[in-house]
């Protein structure tokens, strides 16, 4: 999958991903590569930028915890974080059925 299919899509995968428990950083990226069968492999560069964007909006909190005998800072999901994820989950159905409205074949006009 190229890299730009996720640009504008992150925060909406980050908060599912996150929907399920917390975690840290790292956890964040096998999860997504996990529940895309590989297909998404965003690199760090990407990931942790979005976490300290979706905290500052106040959709997900962090705190330092020991996990697997390591410090790592773990992320999870706040009630505001929950509705927007209702939201953005809404909008990407509202888009996807305007897009395959639009890519269906025989739907076209000449």
């Amino acid at each position: 999958m190229k890299p730009d299919a996720v640009r504008g899509h992150l925060d909406a995968l980050i908060l599912a991903t996150l929907e399920k428990g917390a975690l840290h950083g790292y956890a964040v990226m096998q999860a997504l590569r996990e529940s895309s069968g590989g297909a998404l492999e965003l690199p760090t560069g990407s990931l942790y930028p979005a976490l300290r964007r979706l905290e500052r909006a106040g959709y997900v909190r962090s705190e330092w915890r020991m996990v697997g005998g390591r410090r790592r800072r773990t992320y999870e999901l706040t009630a505001a974080g929950r509705r927007a994820l209702d939201t953005e989950r809404s909008e990407w159905r509202d888009f996807a059925a305007v897009v395959e409205g639009v890519l269906r074949p025989g739907t076209a006009s000449s």
